[in-house]
Parts: structure tokens; sequence; C-alpha cells
């Protein structure tokens, strides 16, 4: 294994640092109720991490990603834009579709893809 493989697959602290309880709480809270919204990036978010690293752990992240939300609106005085919740698939649709279609491969499927005509 190389020294870029092994840095990639570092374990890492799980530990949240100490700060405020009422804070945490709060944000916590407010995570939760983000993550059951339907078509949204917080939503979209909690569900990508949540199948990798646990409910718990995503509801922490989520909150960390409210925070600085919270944060980025107050400093730059701006309106909330949601991105919304296929923001991720846009940001990699290749990749998405890469693996969409070895998950059917996988499956005794044979895929091919027939690019539909852009509509006006």
């Amino acid at each position: 294994m190389s020294r870029e493989q092994r840095k990639r697959w570092k374990k890492k602290s799980a530990k949240t640092r100490t700060g405020s309880l009422w804070l945490r709480r709060t944000l916590s809270q407010a995570a939760w109720a983000a993550s059951r919204a339907k078509a949204t990036y917080l939503a979209a978010r909690y569900r990508r991490l949540a199948a990798r690293r646990g409910a718990k752990r995503a509801i922490i992240a989520v909150a960390h990603n409210i925070l600085l939300i919270a944060y980025h609106l107050l400093k730059t005085d701006r309106p909330c834009e949601d991105v919304g919740a296929d923001y991720f698939d846009r940001l990699n649709a290749e990749g998405l579709k890469r693996c969409l279609i070895k998950r059917l491969e996988r499956t005794g499927n044979q895929v091919v893809l027939i690019p539909t005509p852009a509509t006006a």
C-alpha cells in the first residue's frame, strides 16, 4: 500500500470538540428536522452521509452545515438559496451515470445508453 493510499484511509478521531451544549442540541434538532424534508440540499446531504457513516454522525455533519450556512448568511447579508436535492447528482453527472451502469450490470443486465433529444 502506497503512502497516498494510507493517507486516504487514515483513521481520524470520531469525537466532537467541546462547545456550547445548548447550541449543539439546538442544531441537532434542526438537523433532524432538515433531514426529514423532501427535496432539499440538507436532506440529500443527510442521506448520503447516513448511508456511509450512520445516522448520528450524519446528523452532526448536517448540524455543522446549518451552522456554516447561518454564518455565511449573516456575514454576506444575502438571502438563502437552496441548491436543491439533486445538487450532488448535477455535481458529478458522469460519475453517477457510470455508477448506476455498473450496478445494473452487476445484476446481470446489459445496458445501452441512448441519449434523448433535448427539449426546448
